[in-house]
């Protein structure tokens, strides 16, 4: 009898032990996500700003929190923002009038920053051109990167370095130097005045290259791009 006792209470002590997994479940805190990406807007991509005062907007980013969002611009003289001339914290989507250099050009970057603290990738680069008194002539924009993938690795025998370049004197003819090689900076010229925007190169395996291009128009005007670089395998 008294065995069965025991049995009893030790049941039932199981059985309110077990009695807590009816709870619900605790709700993990949400994740916070960063904002998108801002899109440029004014000025334009390719712009000649007829004015040095130049103000700048981009259309909004979102933010899956609803977190309050700011906005970081950055304005450089080169498009590897090695030479930033202006950064710039804001809650709207436009700034005031920044007064710039004459005759300059200009690229600009937006990224977006939650209240949280996590921020988006940069925008697009857009560039413009800050027009100058009595000024015949702009210099072309420095070349941007299309291929080999920056700080990439390459798997193959040659490579075909590809790049885009614009002018805001759209009647000017742009021709091209490629400097390329295993140096930093390269300084082997492998292609001088060509008219096309690729050249193909011979490579070696498991070497680091260095290339850059310099863009030419046909008054005399010239802007050297940055140096890029890849590996091979």
């Amino acid at each position: 009898m008294k065995n069965s006792i025991y049995l009893s209470i030790i049941s039932l002590v199981f059985a309110a032990c077990g009695s807590g997994g009816g709870d619900d479940p605790v709700t993990p805190p949400a994740v916070n996500t960063a904002p998108t990406v801002p899109v440029l807007t004014l000025p334009a991509d390719n712009k000649l700003c007829l004015d040095n005062n130049v103000s700048f907007q981009w259309n909004a980013s979102t933010d899956e929190q609803k977190d309050a969002i700011v906005y970081q611009i950055q304005i450089a003289k080169d498009n590897a923002f090695s030479q930033i001339v202006s950064t710039l914290d804001n809650s709207s989507l436009s700034t005031s009038a920044l007064a710039l250099e004459k005759n300059t050009a200009y690229y600009w970057r937006v990224k977006a920053t939650d209240a949280k603290g996590l921020s988006s990738a940069y925008s697009s680069t857009f560039k413009f051109y800050t027009a100058g008194t009595a000024v015949v002539n702009h210099l072309p924009f420095s070349p941007e990167l299309i291929a080999p993938v920056l700080n990439g690795n390459i798997g193959t025998s040659s490579a075909n370095l590809s790049w885009n370049a614009f002018d805001v004197d759209t009647s000017d003819i742009l021709t091209y130097d490629v400097y390329f090689g295993t140096a930093n900076p390269p300084t082997a010229k492998v292609g001088d005045n060509i008219t096309s925007k690729a050249f193909e190169v011979a490579l070696q395996p498991t070497t680091q290259y260095y290339w850059r291009v310099v863009v030419k128009d046909n008054k005399g005007g010239e802007s050297v791009g940055q140096v890029w670089k890849f590996k091979t395998n």
